[in-house]
C-alpha cells in the first residue's frame, strides 16, 4: 500500500485509533474517489487534470448598465468542456469582468486541473490580480478576495491578458445573454 505523509497518518490515527479502521477508511475513500472519475452526476468533479484554459468576459451596456458574464472552459486542444452565460443585473464593466472570472473558476473546480490558465481581455483585472496594479475601488475588493480564495483550490493558476479577438467565445456569450431580455 502507498505510504501516506506523516501529517495525514497522525490525523487518521486521531480519528481511527485502530489500524484496521484506518485502512478500511482509506480504502473506502479511495474507492469512492476512483468511482467518481466516471460519474455522470454533475455535482461530482470530472477529474480531467492536466492544463485547462478558461476564457472569461464580462460586460455592461452602459457603465453601470445591464451586465452579463460569459465563461468558456476548454482543454489544451481547444475542445470546449463547458460554457456558462448569465445576466447579472445592473453592474459596471469591471464588476462584470470579476464576476465572470469567479463563475469560471467555480466551473473549473469540477475538472480538477493541475494548471488553469485564465484568459481575459481586461488588462486591468489581470494586472490587479497579478499585483501589478492596486485595487483602488473598494467595491471590487470582496470580488478580488473571493477570487484569491478560489485560486487556493488549484495547484497552479495563471492570469493572462489576451486581445478581445482571442476571447471571442466568451464575448459572444456575454452579448447573447444581454440580447436575450
Amino acid at each position: 500500500m502507498t505510504r501516506l505523509p506523516t501529517r495525514l497518518e497522525k490525523k487518521l490515527a486521531e480519528y481511527f485509533p485502530r489500524a484496521r479502521e484506518r485502512e478500511k477508511f482509506v480504502a473506502e475513500t479511495l474507492e469512492q474517489a476512483l468511482d467518481s472519475l466516471h460519474s455522470t452526476d454533475p455535482s461530482v468533479p470530472q477529474a480531467i487534470g492536466g492544463t485547462l484554459h478558461l476564457f472569461t468576459d464580462g460586460g455592461s451596456r452602459g457603465n453601470p448598465g445591464q451586465a452579463a458574464i460569459g465563461c468558456v472552459l476548454s482543454d489544451p486542444d481547444g475542445n470546449i468542456l463547458e460554457e456558462h452565460a448569465e445576466r447579472i443585473g445592473i453592474e459596471t464593466n469591471n464588476v462584470a469582468e470579476y464576476r465572470a472570472l469567479i463563475a469560471g473558476l467555480k466551473l473549473a473546480l469540477n475538472y480538477l486541473p493541475n494548471r488553469l490558465i485564465c484568459h481575459m481581455d481586461s488588462e486591468l483585472v489581470v494586472k490587479q490580480l497579478s499585483g501589478e496594479y492596486r485595487v483602488k475601488v473598494s467595491t471590487l475588493q470582496p470580488l478580488v478576495e473571493e477570487i484569491r480564495e478560489l485560486t487556493l483550490q488549484f495547484p497552479d493558476v495563471v492570469f493572462k491578458h489576451v486581445p478581445r479577438a482571442d476571447n471571442f467565445r466568451a464575448d459572444s456569450l456575454v452579448n447573447k445573454a444581454l440580447d436575450n431580455e
